[in-house]
């Protein structure tokens, strides 16, 4: 790719998809404002589809500018493994007996709290669900989360307020509640293995800080919204229709799925399995989510294309800063970009200093929850949450100011204790 102008094409076309990413809103209101085309806007006012159109626009040019051998290799260049890894977690993940045994774990935790359930219930949603992510993986675990409060919380009449604090607490609370451990959360994940980040580096270094975090977010947005959660009502006792086997089996193909996460050959061959299994026993399912996650999928897979262009800019901007500003500087380009690029570009250049390392990991996690490309698992909570907000629209603005409290949390934790 020796183009000249191809990488700032390349850096523009990523700038409209984030613009883009901040106007679906506006899409949405030209379908109800122009009917006869109202498809086409409906499209333009998915989130999921931003950055594979903006992928699509980007290959075109490419093939324009530097012709169709070079196009293919830079595209074959490319790890998909991410998207398709997503993919494959959130079908399984999203499934009746997976949910109804999560279900009814954190429906006996919340009796064990003498509060009102509904105030406890929401919190552990909010708290040990994400932190569950650091062993069944940041994108399994926005799932489980994502739909247990669709079909609790978000099912009733309750404000736009209430389902944006919701929101942004959830996505900055997986995005550092996976970083207990080294292989669950993508950002570290890009760095464990070059810089040697053992199990109990990340307990000392970001685990028991990110806990910390995890549960004072939880803990505050629970008592700001204590009067709505009241107004909710006990929610209904959960109960397991699924035979136990079939929980173990489904169990089974969710840890493979996370075993192999690194290996596309052997996870979505699991996910084919998984597919003729569910359909097999279909009384024991529910519809499965294979189209919201083909959508995040699509978007991730989007992100990957242009996403590998801009490495020309955010690496020369990363470097530039001391150890101090790093992590303030990966906290704000994270809102941007995708957190586990900015750390991949990082684990490229030798010699880095060890606190150099821990504050743009602190960062790119910090900043994890402020927007929709900020983490990888946050396309799946929109995909899953967005039809219960307004015109099913979530709206990125309303977004960055519902997830700026918890970033400040997550940011004082890490930099403070």
């Amino acid at each position: 790719m020796n183009h000249t102008f191809l990488p700032w094409i390349a850096a523009g076309l990523f700038a409209l998809a984030v613009l883009h990413t901040f106007s679906t809103k506006y899409f949405e209101q030209l379908a109800h404002k122009h009917p006869r085309h109202a498809g086409v806007w409906h499209l333009l006012g998915e989130v999921e589809v931003v950055f594979g159109l903006w992928a699509m626009v980007l290959a075109v040019t490419m093939f324009t500018l530097a012709g169709k051998a070079d196009t293919l290799q830079y595209l074959e260049s490319r790890n998909f493994t991410e998207p398709l890894f997503v993919f494959a977690i959130m079908v399984v993940a999203g499934t009746r007996p997976i949910l109804q045994a999560c279900g009814l774990l954190v429906h006996r935790l919340a009796r064990l709290v003498p509060l009102p359930t509904a105030m406890v219930h929401y919190c552990l949603l909010l708290s040990a669900v994400p932190l569950l992510g650091s062993f069944i993986t940041e994108p399994a675990a926005m799932t489980l989360a994502a739909l247990m409060l669709r079909d609790s919380v978000f099912s009733a009449q309750v404000s736009e307020r209430l389902k944006y604090a919701t929101l942004g607490v959830l996505f900055v609370n997986v995005s550092i509640g996976g970083t207990l451990t080294p292989f669950a959360a993508p950002p570290v994940l890009m760095v464990a293995s070059t810089w040697q980040w053992d199990l109990p580096f990340m307990l000392q270094t970001f685990g028991w800080k990110a806990a910390v975090a995890v549960l004072v977010n939880a803990l505050a947005v629970t008592f700001l919204m204590r009067r709505e959660l009241l107004g909710l009502g006990e929610p209904a006792p959960a109960r397991m229709t699924v035979p136990a086997v079939v929980v173990l089996v489904h169990a089974a193909f969710l840890l493979g799925v996370v075993f192999f996460a690194h290996h596309p050959v052997i996870f979505m061959g699991l996910l084919l399995f998984f597919i003729g299994y569910a359909s097999a026993y279909a009384h024991h399912q529910d519809r499965l989510i294979l189209r919201e996650a083909l959508l995040v999928a699509f978007f991730l897979a989007g992100l990957v294309v242009l996403g590998g262009q801009q490495a020309w800019w955010l690496q020369p901007a990363l470097m530039g800063l001391s150890a101090d500003a790093v992590f303030y500087g990966a906290v704000v380009l994270t809102a941007i970009t995708d957190n586990a690029a900015l750390t991949y570009l990082a684990s490229l250049v030798p010699g880095l200093s060890d606190e150099f390392k821990v504050a743009i990991v602190a960062g790119a996690v910090t900043g994890g929850g402020l927007t929709v490309i900020a983490n990888a698992p946050n396309p799946a909570g929109v995909s899953i949450l967005k039809g219960r907000f307004d015109q099913g629209v979530v709206h990125a603005g309303k977004l960055l100011l519902a997830a700026l409290p918890p970033t400040l949390v997550a940011g004082m934790a890490f930099r403070l204790l």
